[in-house]
């Protein structure tokens, strides 16, 4: 009996600060992830030590925190018990306060939009994790992210309400890093879409690291 609670509490432990689930509430990262009115809502596992151990790069999916109010939650109606088992990620946690998107930018980089086309540090992204057809992005902008701070967005660019809607709000629509809670990294349901999420070969493109 003692090695089983023991077992259960190192699992427990396990996923509450390594391991969570998630569940993707808007289709603002399709086709990456389904969350579309249509479709069962994908169910992603998110990797907590990236966010611990400063280790998020361009190209990742991150879930965070809404701290800056970018949208309206629904109330929190979620017993002790469900509360409990998200943070245990022994059931995936629905849409709470937490956003999902992809890092475009880090601190220190120069992000800009123009004519539909995106660059970072003035290189030319080619994304082919957009649904086709989709410009990188409807409207232009030009920001350099603060240190300590991510430029994201979401693939699904022509609905998605990210960094790019809130430029204009204090936060200059930068999400500070210590709101990460972490890099999605698997798809767990439904089972037809299980998989890994992989980074794409967008970000390995020469002079990314080099800012303007």
């Amino acid at each position: 009996m003692v090695a089983l609670v023991a077992a259960l509490t190192v699992f427990v432990l396990a996923h509450a600060f390594v391991v969570q689930g998630f569940f993707i509430p808007t289709g603002s990262m399709e086709p990456t992830l389904h969350g579309c009115h249509a479709c069962d809502g994908d169910r992603v596992l998110v990797d907590r030590l990236a966010a611990r151990n400063g280790a998020i790069e361009r190209g990742d999916v991150v879930v965070f925190r809404d701290t800056q109010g970018w949208v309206s939650h629904p109330p929190d109606t979620a017993g002790a018990l469900v509360e409990w088992l998200e943070l245990a990620g022994l059931a995936p946690d629905e849409a709470g306060e937490n956003l999902v998107k992809r890092v475009i930018g880090i601190g220190g980089d120069r992000v800009e939009a123009r004519s539909g086309v995106l660059y970072v540090n003035g290189v030319r992204l080619r994304e082919p994790y957009l649904p086709p057809g989709t410009t990188a992005s409807a409207t232009d902008f030009a920001v350099t992210v603060p240190a300590g701070h991510l430029w994201v967005m979401g693939d699904n660019r022509d609905d998605s309400a990210d960094s790019r809607s809130h430029v204009h709000d204090p936060g200059g629509g930068f999400v500070p890093e210590a709101d990460v809670v972490g890099t999605a990294f698997a798809i767990v349901w439904p089972l037809r879409r299980t998989g890994a999420i992989d980074s794409p070969s967008t970000f390995d493109q020469a002079g990314l690291d080099q800012p303007d």
